[in-house]
């Protein structure tokens, strides 16, 4: 297990990302190639529907320091530059998009054996500050998450939330929108070996007194072959199967249908990703 609580984004991230990471009703394409001096260079495209996204990801490494910058297709420029442990468990990142002006921000990241922190701020006259943190340790720990914006006086977020785990097993609770939004949420790990694992996750809305319940699972079939599926209770049926067809690089195929509604036929999605 992870020493250390983490950072708040980590909470219930493992039941996230069975539940969602690889689904997409896209078309993607992404290639990545090295120069000679070791300039990562990534170029993606996503169809959605009718439109067509592309950027271009420039990342150098250098020592402790990683400088990323991106150009997309709406002419916007990118920046990122990271510096990791310039003293240990803390990570630094400057990054700013042209030609948004308000868009520059200062981020620290600090990780302890038993705490996590992350503020960031703005690099305008009224800038936005978050703040988050995790006190505890990698079995259980409690955390909040709160933004404010100088301009308005006002806090933009608060959030709350605790985590508890085990070596097979993790379950979360966080309190979001303003304490609008209950989730709760579930990952364990039900066969290690063929990398068998369930998540699910609970979404109470205050607001209007609803429910959204997920549940999803994970399977691989052989070492390079993943599939996963998921669904809903209004009903929503989602499959992704994934293939490694090469060192780091992967085939991805997802679809989704609506089981109340076949008649409206699938959504299916496409990815590929080219590493050297």
């Amino acid at each position: 297990m992870v020493k250390g609580p983490g950072l708040y984004s980590d909470i219930g991230k493992k039941a996230r990302d069975v539940l969602y990471k690889d689904y997409q009703a896209d078309h993607k394409f992404t290639i990545t190639t090295y120069s000679p001096t070791g300039v990562a260079i990534t170029s993606s495209g996503v169809k959605k529907g009718e439109v067509f996204l592309a950027d271009v990801n420039t990342q150098l490494k250098r020592n402790n320091i990683t400088t990323d910058i991106k150009v997309d297709t709406n002419s916007n420029l990118s920046t990122a530059i990271t510096v990791d442990e310039p003293i240990p468990g803390l990570k630094t990142i400057i990054s700013f998009k042209v030609p948004d002006q308000r868009s520059g921000k200062i981020e620290l990241q600090y990780l302890h054996d038993y705490a996590g922190i992350c503020a960031s701020v703005g690099v305008t006259a009224n800038p936005i500050v978050n703040f988050s943190g995790v006190l505890g340790t990698n079995i259980a720990s409690i955390g909040a998450d709160v933004s404010f914006d100088t301009k308005t006086g006002d806090f933009t977020k608060y959030n709350a939330g605790l985590s508890f785990s085990n070596a097979d097993l993790i379950a979360s609770l966080t309190l979001n929108d303003k304490g609008n939004t209950l989730n709760a949420s579930y990952y364990h790990i039900v066969k290690p070996l063929t990398n068998t694992l369930v998540g699910a996750e609970v979404i109470h809305s205050f607001s209007n007194n609803a429910n959204t319940i997920l549940a999803g699972t994970q399977y691989s079939l052989d070492a390079l072959t993943t599939v996963k599926a998921r669904v809903n209770n209004l009903g929503t049926a989602s499959a992704v199967l994934q293939h490694e067809w090469r060192p780091k690089s992967f085939f991805t195929l997802s679809g989704e249908v609506d089981t109340k509604a076949v008649d409206k036929g699938a959504k299916f999605g496409l990815a590929l990703a080219l590493k050297p």
